[in-house]
């Protein structure tokens, strides 16, 4: 859990959302957008600024030759530079970071009236964003449940799950560390239940 104290009432209550991957913290994201929260999709942010025309492709493809073109990055071109180096994936972060946090700045600064706002960020112990917010909700599923939607997306492989959860923190670390968990081994509309009555519990701290 966090130990941040209370946030004043002059900002947003900030959450942070995050789960290990495949644990369906996208469908989360959405379903709070619906209630009417804004969400900040760090995920989102990175695709658009590697998307076409976006702004960190020149200082990939000086990085990274030949990852990227007309339609913005290869990713897979650029995943297979990086993946399993951590001097390249050290480099491409210095690279997209700051970027990142400059949007997300820009997001805080036009949702500052919100009673509460979420900030979706898939590596938020690894990369210690737990810090920097008020409160902790992570998304679980069973494992066999994780395992079955990972190794349905195109191109992945056991052992690229594998190597992956190697490198994000333990879903039952994650879990213990939460404020707020969200169980989605269940249906669409459990789920969707957990999220309205935390978000009706935080609603309510902030007065709102």
């Amino acid at each position: 859990m966090t130990n941040n104290p209370p946030p004043p009432n002059n900002r947003p209550l900030l959450i942070g959302l995050t789960g290990s991957i495949g644990m369906g913290k996208s469908a989360a994201a959405q379903m709070l957008r619906e209630m009417g929260v804004p969400v900040f999709d760090a995920d989102a942010e990175v695709h658009r600024l590697q998307g076409p025309g976006g702004a960190l492709l020149p200082a990939i493809e000086a990085a990274f030759p030949g990852t990227t073109g007309p339609d913005g990055v290869d990713r897979p071109a650029l995943g297979a530079r990086v993946f399993g180096d951590d001097s390249a994936l050290a480099r491409l972060e210095r690279i997209v970071h700051p970027a990142v946090a400059e949007a997300q700045a820009e997001f805080m600064a036009a949702n500052r009236d919100q009673p509460l706002v979420v900030l979706d960020i898939p590596l938020l112990f690894e990369k210690s964003g737990w810090s920097l917010v008020d409160r902790i909700m992570v998304v679980s599923a069973p494992h066999e449940e994780q395992r079955r939607r990972v190794l349905a997306r195109p191109g992945m492989t056991a052992s690229k799950f594998e190597e992956i959860l190697a490198r994000q923190t333990p879903d039952q670390e994650k879990r213990a560390r939460a404020d707020f968990m969200i169980d989605t081994g269940t249906s669409l509309e459990e789920t969707r239940d957990q999220l309205a009555r935390v978000v009706a519990c935080l609603r309510e701290e902030r007065g709102a």
